[in-house]
């Protein structure tokens, strides 16, 4: 099968299963998952399935990246900070929609990765960092749109509402364990936020301190049942 046959049979499941938005659909499309994957997984990069990167991490299952994109609700002229870089995947398909993408990522290999990819897919309008997620990039705060990659607990880490526009919207997925999570939607009014639970998740969690040799993994994993 071609990759345009893959690819065609990938976004017809994703607007079965949920994915309805056609600028999100056409941004999947125009972003080339193969290239985010290992050679010894490229053949399965059409499918809907998180796939092994390096360091123990997981590149996500194209649904939860296109429920959590279409979450976001974007538009052309918004600025995006995204907690979780991984293999850059998200933040290519981010950047297809949006003005401008802040992407943070704790393990520089897996940040040097995704530069290489990003300079070669021509996406200028993407700024990474190494750091610590959980403080968001006070520096060019607020954003419009932050999008969280990694289970932020109970409660969403403050530094990142905190840094959220008036009438922004952060899409993260909370909860204490991977049987307990949900991607939960958060707007910022006038008067503080409002909370909109969405659908369950099983992601691995948001991290702050200094990663370890073997990292747990960072970026999302599947959509449950």
């Amino acid at each position: 099968m071609t990759i345009a046959a893959r690819t065609n049979r990938l976004l017809m499941a994703l607007r079965r299963d949920g994915v309805t938005d056609e600028a999100v659909l056409s941004a999947l499309e125009r972003v080339p998952r193969d290239l985010f994957v290992p050679d010894l997984f490229r053949d399965q990069a059409w499918e809907d399935t998180a796939l092994p990167i390096a360091l123990g991490q997981s590149i996500s299952q194209p649904l939860i990246v296109g429920l959590m994109t279409q979450a976001l609700e974007l538009e052309p002229r918004h600025t995006v900070l995204e907690i979780g870089t991984g293999s850059g995947y998200q933040a290519a398909v981010l950047s297809r929609l949006c003005r401008r993408v802040y992407t943070i990522e704790r393990l520089k290999p897996l940040l040097v990765e995704a530069e290489k990819r990003f300079q070669r897919l021509r996406l200028h309008n993407i700024t990474t960092r190494l750091g610590d997620g959980t403080r968001g990039w006070p520096e060019v705060a607020p954003f419009e749109r932050i999008l969280v990659t990694a289970a932020g607990g109970p409660e969403p880490p403050k530094d990142l509402t905190d840094q959220l526009a008036v009438g922004g919207v952060m899409v993260i997925p909370l909860g204490v364990d991977d049987r307990g999570q949900r991607v939960v939607r958060f707007r910022r009014t006038a008067e503080g936020l409002v909370r909109e639970e969405l659908w369950p998740v099983r992601f691995v969690p948001l991290l702050s301190d200094p990663p370890a040799e073997t990292p747990p993994g960072s970026e999302a994993s599947a959509r449950l049942p």
